[in-house]
């Protein structure tokens, strides 16, 4: 039977994991998504140079799990002498940047479909119109393409961080102290699984939730097209002197 009381309790100790939990969840979405646009570009390059390491990379991503990733790069790179003795290794022994470092490569793998998706939604006409005025591919790129492209993907960006956020997670295997490493601690401690799954359940709940609320209202900011405008006050006279 579920003890409210222990519930509460188990709500309480999870707490302290949530800024670690989003310290790892937000760094490897930036980390990502910076990443995501040179993938994404390399990969529409229609260079076999550029566009087949691309295509390589998101597949070896995307394609694996990335619990897998994460044991390859905590756990596999430390068997090779060559990085032990070398200065890599205070990255690599940390457990902490191993996870941003996995967490980052898988997303970036799947972000850059996202702004692959928003670069082929971004209208033909604008860019005819940009080239017309006599910009540069540069130019073109940075203040044309890529903000329509940003903002035709970011729900799906949105998307990215919601499972970024979820998959932060699997960090406790490598003995991170976040939210679903303190549970399992909690967990060997009390033999109460039910309580205090469910309070990790709703903390992780309430943070996807905010983070889809910020992800809307920056999407709300970035489309004014979509808001309804005011009515004019000549329109509103003209209204008036009708009725």
């Amino acid at each position: 039977m579920i003890k409210l009381d222990f519930l509460w309790e188990a709500f309480l100790t999870l707490l302290p994991g949530i800024p670690l939990t989003l310290e790892l969840g937000l760094i490897s979405f930036c980390l990502g998504g910076i990443l995501s646009v040179p993938l994404a570009l390399m990969r529409m390059s229609g260079n076999g140079l550029l566009s087949w390491p691309a295509r390589i990379y998101i597949l070896v991503f995307r394609g694996t799990p990335l619990l897998l990733q994460i044991f390859l790069i905590y756990y596999g790179l430390a068997q090779f002498p060559m990085i032990r003795q070398s200065a890599l290794w205070i990255f690599f022994r940390d457990p902490f940047f191993c996870a941003i470092l996995a967490l980052t490569l898988n997303m970036a793998a799947y972000a850059s479909e996202a702004v692959r998706g928003g670069l082929l939604a971004v209208p033909h006409g604008q860019v005819e119109a940009a080239r017309a005025c006599g910009m540069s591919k540069p130019l073109l790129m940075w203040r044309i393409v890529l903000p329509l492209a940003f903002r035709q993907s970011l729900p799906a960006y949105g998307s990215e961080l919601i499972i970024m956020m979820k998959s932060t997670s699997l960090a406790s295997i490598i003995t991170m102290m976040e939210i679903t490493g303190l549970s399992s601690r909690l967990i060997s401690a009390t033999f109460r699984p039910i309580e205090v799954l469910l309070a990790a359940g709703s903390i992780y709940l309430a943070l996807c939730f905010i983070s889809t609320r910020l992800v809307l209202a920056l999407e709300y900011w970035l489309s004014p097209h979509l808001r309804q405008a005011p009515p004019s006050t000549f329109l509103l006279n003209v209204k008036e002197g009708i009725h």
